[in-house]
């Protein structure tokens, strides 16, 4: 097969450890300008001897800027300053809420207690109301006590059975109430 001016079979030669190599004279005069130390951060160093495996340089902790320092000591105290108003907004709302339902429970009980009030009072009146009219029965009057005693509201009661018939009889009696058949005279 032709060679095509391709020398493949030159093992003198490493194309990767020459360009680390030069890339490391370059930069090591950067580094000098700088006063770093001598192995950039994440540049790979190549053994002289065996240039085929490359090993990862340690990796050295360069010291932070002044500028990013400040930067994260005042984003801390912000945050901590932020946490602290927070905590106190949360206990001034936990107090509002605390008196807010103290509130409601108050007005809650006066509520029931005024509705228990006039339960008592409007179940005494019908009571005294029903003993009155129970005492004053007088002839022809039964019906009205009746009609009085049945709810004729037809839109009151529609899921029970239909009794618009007793309702119209009931109202009918109280209208016209029956009379008692005379008897003749002996």
């Amino acid at each position: 097969m032709d060679n095509f001016g391709d020398n493949f079979d030159d093992g003198d030669v490493d194309p990767a450890a020459e360009f680390l190599a030069r890339e490391q004279t370059q930069l090591a005069g950067l580094e000098d300008d700088l006063n770093t130390p001598n192995v950039p951060i994440g540049v790979t160093q190549t053994l002289s001897n065996d240039t085929s495996s490359p090993i990862n340089a340690p990796k050295i902790e360069r010291e932070e800027p002044e500028k990013i320092k400040k930067w994260r000591e005042e984003q801390k105290t912000r945050l901590e300053e932020k946490d602290a108003d927070e905590e106190k907004k949360k206990e001034e709302l936990r107090l509002v809420a605390k008196s807010e339902l103290e509130e409601w429970y108050k007005i809650h009980k006066e509520q029931i207690a005024k509705t228990k009030d006039v339960n008592r009072e409007s179940a005494i009146n019908a009571e005294k109301q029903f003993v009155a009219e129970s005492d004053e029965i007088e002839p022809g009057t039964e019906w009205d006590r009746i009609s009085k005693l049945c709810d004729f509201n037809p839109k009151s009661s529609r899921a029970s059975k239909d009794v618009t018939r007793m309702r119209s009889i009931i109202l009918q009696l109280k209208q016209t109430p029956l009379k008692k058949p005379v008897s003749p005279a002996k």
